[in-house]
């Protein structure tokens, strides 16, 4: 399309093949989508040239409206389903019991600990029996994720982990959604670069790092909700396809 640079195209088309690779390689293999601007470009890849990856959200039970319309319209516009995965109410129920109902401004522990309950419980069920999960994780969003590669051993659930859009940058994931015209949250149009659940999550300034709306009572460095731990060394790929290498 004439909005793609020729670097840009390039790297859509290492994330096409990558995806597709995957698809291949791997028996069941599911794209956890956040529904943000990353992962709205990655339904529309998935959607479009790599239908055989099952999709899937987690619904934390605080998301903004405008993500669970985002949800609705995605699904309808691109003809894909996403499975929604929630927290289970017994545990929910048991954190704000004993802690409160917004306990996790008190301290990083108390907001890894909702966290767990409302994400990565909900999380380990979704990847349940899969042998491999794709995430939208960009190096460019925080000083957490600046040395992300494209395929990854995921030591905490025990499988490959891949981030196609690793090196994209901000600006070539929007020069992608308006290319194509991919739905879109609308918070992103208030300053909303990333977003999470609500209570955790604002809009930021000029010159701030797109995650820094997140948790940002925290330390940046702290700044990770559990989902994404951390990763052993990159995996190397296969001889077969070395046309992966950025």
């Amino acid at each position: 399309m004439s909005d793609i640079s020729p670097e840009l195209q390039a790297k859509i088309d290492h994330s096409i093949a990558l995806l597709q690779e995957a698809a291949g390689k791997y028996e069941r293999v599911t794209f956890a989508n956040s529904l943000g601007a990353e992962d709205v470009v990655l339904t529309h890849l998935i959607a479009t040239k790599a239908p055989a990856i099952s999709m899937f959200c987690l619904d934390t039970g605080r998301l903004p409206e405008e993500t669970l319309t985002l949800l609705a319209d995605i699904q309808q516009k691109l003809s894909c389903s996403i499975q929604v995965y929630y927290p289970e109410a017994a545990d929910v129920e048991a954190y704000v019991s004993e802690n409160g109902i917004n306990a996790f401004y008190e301290s990083v522990e108390l907001r890894k600990g909702c966290c767990f309950v409302r994400k990565v419980k909900p999380l380990k069920r979704a990847l349940s029996g899969h042998d491999a999960w794709i995430t939208g994780i960009r190096r460019e969003q925080s000083v957490t994720r600046d040395n992300v590669a494209f395929t990854e051993r995921d030591l905490g659930n025990d499988m490959d982990k891949l981030n196609p859009l690793a090196d994209w940058t901000e600006k070539e994931v929007w020069a992608y959604i308006r290319a194509f015209d991919v739905p879109y949250n609308q918070l992103h149009d208030r300053h909303y670069p990333s977003i999470g659940c609500a209570p955790c999550t604002r809009s930021v300034t000029m010159g701030e790092d797109v995650r820094s709306g997140r948790w940002w009572w925290e330390n940046e460095e702290l700044r990770e909700c559990g989902l994404h731990p951390g990763s052993s060394s990159p995996l190397k790929p296969r001889p077969e396809v070395s046309m992966l290498k950025p």
